[in-house]
């Protein structure tokens, strides 16, 4: 059993560097992580390379529109979020409330 089994983190900027590694180490750990990006076709290949236990949300973290259609995909799959590493740009209020709103 991993130190991450039955937790779920929501990562956003999760194709590709420090995002993508942070996924793959938490899926590996037992996570479910939900990973955010852009672009479909990068989200969609660093989806297929994590391999199990990801959900890839199609968006961008400075569009509110965006970050809500993330929120009602966690909050459709039944899950509240465990841990939410997020990419160092994000600083939206309305976010932090959104994630709190899902934890609690």
């Amino acid at each position: 059993m991993g130190k991450l089994q039955g937790k779920v983190a929501v990562i956003t900027g999760g194709t590709t560097g420090i995002g993508f590694a942070s996924a793959k180490l938490f899926v590996e750990e037992g996570a479910y992580v939900f990973i955010t990006g852009r672009r479909q076709k990068e989200l969609d290949e660093a989806v297929k390379a994590i391999g199990r236990n990801v959900t890839g949300v199609q968006g961008d973290v400075v569009k509110l529109a965006d970050l809500d259609r993330l929120y009602e995909t966690v909050r459709k799959k039944g899950t509240s979020t465990s841990c939410s590493p997020m990419s160092a740009s994000v600083a939206s209020s309305r976010w932090e409330a959104s994630l709190r709103s899902i934890t609690t």
